[in-house]
């Protein structure tokens, strides 16, 4: 089973997943998703994986979250994964998909107890 890190190198937080994996022997793939954001699909899955609406993935303290004047936005689930495939730096990191579930490694606790359910 192949693990997934969409990960940002210049996060604290998304370093801090990758050393726990490394440190645990656990393998995985890092998709540097600023420079290769996920696809529609992708993220459909992500979202499906985690449990959450397609807006609770969002980083709403972005900048180009206030530039776009999506705080008073009413978008569809599609609509905000769209948003999201468009501005990448907008997705909530770091995300681990393991199998059928995935965690957002905020903390990284979520991402222990993704290891520890399998």
């Amino acid at each position: 089973m192949t693990t997934k890190v969409l990960h940002n190198p210049r996060c604290k937080k998304s370093r801090d997943t990758v050393a726990y994996l490394e440190s645990n022997n656990i393998p995985h793939q890092i998709i540097k998703y600023l420079e290769s954001p996920p696809s529609i699909n992708e993220l459909h899955t992500i979202v499906k994986q985690l449990g959450i609406k397609p807006e609770e993935l969002i980083r709403k303290k972005e900048k180009i979250f206030q530039e776009l004047e999506l705080g008073s936005a009413t978008l569809s689930d599609i609509e905000w994964i769209e948003v999201m495939v468009e501005h990448p730096s907008l997705i909530e990191r770091p995300i681990v998909q393991y199998g059928k579930k995935a965690a957002i490694g905020r903390p990284l606790e979520n991402v222990i107890k993704l290891f520890k359910d399998k």
